[in-house]
């Protein structure tokens, strides 16, 4: 009878342990990946669609926060350097990348001088302050002054900007400054 109770209980092990690995297989696919990483720093009401007016688009947004920052607006496509007077210092288009931030309150993290993009393209003035699904999302500005669209075909990042518009956005939004992804 030992032999038969021994058994019972290996067995009831083995289906136990095989059941708490699946259970864990599971859970680890539905992680977000910024589960443990504190770059966004989404504060109570934040915007995530914002009213903008129809007769000036390049108009800052209402709603996109309050003192010196900077506005990036997706559904846009702009960019907005605000003053501690909340009025718009400089406005200008970018061309995103194929991984968007989520809508939120950041903080540049990290800046970088020259280096490459991850579509191999040589940039300046590289200002980071996000990341979405792995991919760490910034301002850069193409040496070379273009502004293509990326490949869709890849995770890419880079939101990009003129020359003229990268070098703005290098003197403005040093380490911890605050940047607002509005809708």
């Amino acid at each position: 009878m030992a032999r038969s109770s021994s058994g019972f209980v290996a067995g009831l092990t083995v289906a136990a342990v095989a059941t708490v690995g699946f259970l864990a297989y599971q859970a680890s696919a539905h992680v977000p990946d910024t589960l443990g990483k504190p770059q966004v720093k989404n504060s109570p009401g934040a915007p995530s669609q914002t009213p903008r007016t129809k007769k000036n688009p390049a108009a800052l947004p209402g709603g996109s926060g309050t003192g010196e920052r900077v506005v990036y607006a997706l559904a846009d496509d702009r960019v907005w350097l605000v003053g501690p007077d909340n009025k718009a210092q400089r406005t200008f288009t970018v061309t995103p990348g194929t991984v968007d931030p989520r809508p939120g309150t950041y903080e540049v993290t990290s800046r970088t001088a020259t280096g490459t993009g991850s579509d191999g393209t040589p940039v300046e003035h590289i200002v980071r302050f996000a990341a979405n699904h792995g991919v760490v999302i910034g301002f850069s500005a193409a040496m070379d002054g273009s502004t293509a669209k990326p490949r869709a075909s890849k995770k890419l990042g880079g939101i990009r900007e003129s020359r003229a518009d990268g070098t703005a956005m290098w003197e403005f939004a040093t380490t911890g400054q605050k940047v607002v992804v509005i809708q």
